[in-house]
């Protein structure tokens, strides 16, 4: 592989799932904002899933993908792999490919390899580490597993966004070189996570928004923003809910369920939750507000401006943008001390970190659920009953944001590792 010349500009072509206006989590998040920060280092091109984005975008760099149409009807990994050859095909001309989640991994691997070019995977979650996927792809998941791995180990360098990360990678991948696993922490786009102003037009729109999801601003409130999916443990926080004082408001932004089975669960649990406040006195929604659209920015930076505390029990977050996004927006934050989290929540000064002891299977499951359970639960009783407390928390979540997490610094991390696997 043949380094561009010191005069020439360097060429990335990201490859990846999801790209705006299609994001449906934290990987196509941080490639929008990686894109953007990239561009004053290098000649960026961006190609993703989900069709053309037209000729405005292309002229941008921004290219989309659909599915091939022989492929339509067949299991969703066969697809994946249909629009990663067309992606590999593409990136002829590149210096480096840089890939992002399995769905475009193999698109990487094999552009690489085709056009003798790097080939360089930012790790945002590792199939290993989530076997339940079993459940929603069937067959498909030992064609994604293989597709990664098959990946992992050809690339010419990964990139971990956390420690616990890297850490989980090499367990996952044994036969990798340590020294090709480099950690680059996601970041965020500070300017865009603030929280509205406490008068004037922007308070009034914040409030408005608020008071049309069914949150009334005055009460205390925790909530929750992810997927539906076993990581992000959204029935241990339902099971630990119910210690809740029933004039705090629970408010779950949560949607897109990884199967019906999942989806089935968590009703359940939330009726049994209501059906509990109802029967203290509770009534309409009995404070539980469940939002299962994906909420424009604005909107979600209202509903978190107007919490008391965000709420993160995932067993399984290589890092935790939503996280970052809270303490953005000044809310302290309860999570679970697994993964990469505990590099971003520092405990006692931005928020709370509950202990939990993992099977070591992959699935994350806690050792004793009912004392992960009890110890959430105490942790978020602990952080309402002293509100002066929670609100001097959400401030240091901001100041950590912007020393530690600003992409200006990321992209000059990334360019280093770009450098090194030219160099490599």
């Amino acid at each position: 592989m043949t380094a561009p010349s010191p005069s020439s500009r360097l060429r990335v072509d990201l490859l990846t799932r999801e790209f705006p206006p299609f994001v449906y989590g934290g990987a196509g998040v941080h490639v929008a904002e990686l894109s953007a920060v990239l561009r004053p280092h290098a000649d960026v091109r961006v190609r993703a899933f989900d069709g053309p984005r037209g000729p405005e975008a292309e002229a941008d760099g921004i290219f989309g993908y659909d599915a091939p149409e022989t492929l339509a009807g067949a299991n969703a990994a066969l697809t994946t792999l249909g629009v990663d050859l067309a992606m590999a095909n593409d990136v002829a001309g590149a210096d480096i490919v840089h890939s992002h989640t399995w769905y475009a991994n193999m698109a990487g691997h094999l552009g690489g390899l085709l056009h003798g070019v790097p080939h360089v995977i930012s790790a945002h979650s590792l199939e290993p580490m989530r076997p339940w996927k079993a459940e929603q792809l069937g067959g498909g998941y030992a064609v994604s597993s293989w597709a990664e791995k098959t990946a992992y180990l050809g690339a010419a360098g990964i990139i971990a966004v956390s420690g616990g990360m890297r850490q989980d990678i090499l367990r996952s991948y044994p036969e990798l070189d340590p020294a090709k696993v480099h950690v680059v922490h996601n970041g965020i786009d500070l300017s865009g996570w603030v929280r509205p102003a406490e008068t004037g037009p922007d308070a009034d729109a914040a409030r408005a928004t608020v008071e049309r999801l069914g949150i009334d601003p005055a009460k205390q409130s925790v909530v929750f923003v992810g997927r539906i999916t076993r990581q992000k443990g959204l029935p241990y926080l339902l099971r630990a809910a119910e210690a809740l004082p029933h004039d705090v408001q629970l408010v779950l932004c949560a949607g897109a369920p990884d199967t019906p089975e999942i989806m089935a669960e968590v009703k359940s649990l939330v009726e049994n939750l209501r059906d509990q406040r109802r029967a203290a006195g509770a009534t309409g929604d009995a404070g539980i507000i469940w939002i299962e659209e994906m909420l424009p920015r604005t909107e979600l930076i209202a509903v978190l401006a107007a919490g008391t505390a965000f709420l993160c029990p995932s067993v399984y977050e290589p890092l935790g943008i939503v996280n970052l996004e809270a303490m953005a927006v000044g809310l302290p934050v309860v999570a679970s001390a697994t993964g990469g989290i505990p590099e971003v929540v520092d405990d006692g000064v931005t928020g709370t970190l509950v202990p939990i002891e993992q099977v070591q299977d992959g699935t994350g499951t806690p050792l004793d659920p009912q004392k992960f359970v009890a110890d959430l639960s105490a942790a978020m009783l602990d952080m309402l009953a002293d509100p002066q407390r929670a609100a001097d928390m959400g401030a240091a979540g901001r100041k950590r944001a912007e020393d530690h997490f600003a992409w200006t610094a990321i992209a000059e991390r990334t360019m280093d590792v770009y450098r090194k696997v030219l160099e490599g």
